[in-house]
């Protein structure tokens, strides 16, 4: 890894984005191991208490060798949207920190490297009238422009476009257009993207699902069956659902784990589809060259 560590001057900000499963979370830490800094959580499942395991968040281990922010740090019953992910990034840069910003929620980063718009809370009656409609009936709402520059096979944000329109009779691609100043300029920072070949990546993928249920991620699903409720931001952590319709005698265990990690791999596909057209401009690196 020492040709990217060359890339690196020690005082510069680094962000680290890439699929699920790829290694970003080791090269943050080779990197703040090596050259000093706090490594700060972009993912958004991450962010949430209930998942340790499920999440693949880093280990007493990995804790003790680097500081880290903005790791399961909110109740699993809250929301936690880009816009507080970057009050809170902001707040951590203000103190003065090195950061090495590491995720592979997208839109995280780009929020962070070319602002975010200043839209007004959605209210519950809203996100509960959003709830009761089909993913089909929300797009059918919403124009052109803003169908084109989302990903409309994603539910949760072809909700957020219909929200936005519902409350505030703009849509979601006039109130970017008003967006602010960035918090961190891509250009002041060493970004990578982390590809890797389809299979190396499956193979991946299909291990650390393995290892997560050897280390307790049913027993983590298990801990919210008195309490679950699918339409929660926490509740779309890839395994959660499958694994809980074991819980419930719906599937077997055998499928549970099959349905999660073709769910991972799907999502996998989405984050390279995504980074490629977003990220043009950041350094990418062959993951599987590392050696994480």
């Amino acid at each position: 890894m020492t040709p990217i560590l060359d890339q690196i001057d020690a005082t510069q900000p680094v962000l680290i984005a890439g699929p699920t499963a790829s290694g970003k979370s080791a090269l943050a830490l080779h990197i703040a191991t090596t050259q000093g800094g706090t490594i700060v959580n972009a993912d958004a499942l991450q962010v949430f208490d209930c998942w340790r395991v499920l999440s693949a968040r880093p280990d007493d281990s990995e804790l003790a060798q680097a500081p880290h922010a903005l790791y399961g740090h909110i109740s699993y019953r809250d929301t936690y949207s880009t816009g507080h992910w970057l009050r809170d990034v902001t707040a951590l840069l203000d103190s003065g920190i090195r950061p090495i910003i590491v995720g592979g929620t997208g839109l995280n980063f780009m929020a962070l490297t070319q602002g975010l718009a200043d839209i007004p809370p959605i209210p519950a009656n809203v996100r509960q009238k959003a709830e009761a409609l089909t993913r089909e009936d929300m797009l059918a709402a919403l124009d052109a422009e803003t169908t084109a520059r989302i990903d409309t096979l994603n539910r949760a944000r072809v909700q957020r476009a219909w929200e936005v329109l519902e409350t505030t009779g703009r849509s979601i691609t006039s109130w970017q257009a008003d967006t602010p100043p960035p918090t961190l300029r891509r250009e002041d920072c060493a970004a990578f993207v982390l590809n890797a070949p389809v299979p190396w990546l499956d193979d991946r993928i299909t291990r650390r699902f393995d290892l997560m249920l050897q280390q307790g991620a049913l027993d983590e699903v298990r801990a919210l069956q008195h309490d679950w409720d699918i339409q929660r931001p926490s509740a779309k952590a890839i395994g959660g659902p499958e694994l809980m319709a074991h819980l419930t005698g719906e599937i077997s265990l055998d499928e549970a784990r099959e349905r999660a990690i073709i769910a991972s791999r799907q999502y996998a596909k989405r984050q390279r589809t995504w980074f490629r057209a977003r990220m043009k401009d950041w350094a990418q690196i062959s993951a599987d060259n590392l050696g994480l």
